[in-house]
């Protein structure tokens, strides 16, 4: 599906002339009555530029231009084995008004307070949606970061926030998915990934206590060569993060592919490695991933 001139004009002239028809639509939206359909969930993630991530590789505007994004979108939702989406409200926002969220499960992302590079990267404040928005807008779940660094104050509010959220989601019977991801910084003082796999299975381990309920919680985590020990760590489900394209499209299939035969891995959701693939073509590589899924969803039944 491709996004029309007429949509894209249409699409500003609600925001300038009738805002009240996005609350409507919202409202209207058609809702799945269970997550999953056979226990197994592919979501696209869009929800980098909240947090000043607009550049991809050596294009630093890559996802600055809303329409190809809402476009690339659009051509990911139209492959039925994609559940839904996972964005920030002003792209939800659009993406309800196309109509493109019908029987699609919508995640609202809350905490991109933590601007990419910011000196406070860390301390990653709730700056998007909240729960008592979530469930105004008629969404599904809400997604949250939470980076670990043992030396970097900004963690600790971050975790207390994120503890909150997934309590209060869990009091709505909806979706906490929390995406636990150990930091440290480089020789420039910058925040990295820590690709200690010790350090992974702790950020699980605490990510999944969070709360006094963890019956609606969800954990997001990278497909580590080591799957096999951190995927033992909880019961429950988890889904696997994409990431920014790598230089061997190969390789990130077949780790997504290793990771899905564990019995807790439940599912995909990728953004940029589906959404701005090397090789340009969205409907592709959406529906390489999309095998992946299914295939590990006929192999539970």
């Amino acid at each position: 599906m491709r996004l029309t001139d007429e949509q894209f004009r249409e699409l500003i002239e609600v925001r300038v002339s009738d805002p009240q028809r996005i609350a409507e639509a919202y409202a209207a939206r058609k809702r799945r009555s269970t997550l999953t359909r056979d226990g197994v969930m592919f979501i696209v993630a869009t929800d980098h530029t909240a947090r000043a991530m607009v550049g991809l590789g050596n294009d630093p505007y890559a996802m600055a231009d809303r329409r190809s994004m809402l476009d690339r979108l659009l051509t990911a939702l139209e492959n039925p084995r994609v559940d839904g989406v996972l964005a920030s409200a002003d792209i939800m926002d659009d993406l309800v008004v196309l109509g493109a969220l019908e029987d699609r499960v919508a995640v609202g992302t809350m905490n991109r307070g933590g601007l990419a590079g910011a000196t406070w990267e860390l301390d990653d404040r709730f700056t998007a949606y909240d729960t008592a928005h979530l469930v105004r807008s008629n969404l599904d779940a809400g997604k949250m970061l939470l980076r670990i660094d043992y030396t970097d104050p900004g963690t600790v509010p971050t975790l207390a926030a994120a503890a909150q959220a997934v309590q209060e989601l869990n009091d709505q019977q909806i979706m906490a998915m929390v995406e636990p991801i150990p930091y440290t910084k480089n020789d420039a003082g910058k925040a990295v990934w820590d690709n200690d796999p010790v350090r992974l299975v702790q950020a699980v381990g605490v990510s999944a206590a969070l709360g006094g309920s963890s019956a609606y919680t969800w954990l997001k985590i990278q497909a580590t060569a080591d799957i096999h020990r951190v995927a033992q760590v909880t019961t429950q489900p988890l889904l696997i993060l994409g990431g920014a394209p790598g230089p061997d499209p190969e390789a990130t299939f077949t780790s997504w592919e290793q990771a899905l035969a564990e019995p807790t891995v439940r599912g995909l959701v990728v953004g940029r490695a589906l959404i701005y693939p090397p090789h340009g073509d969205v409907a592709a590589a959406v529906g390489r991933a999309a095998d992946l899924v299914t295939t590990a969803a006929k192999a539970r039944s």
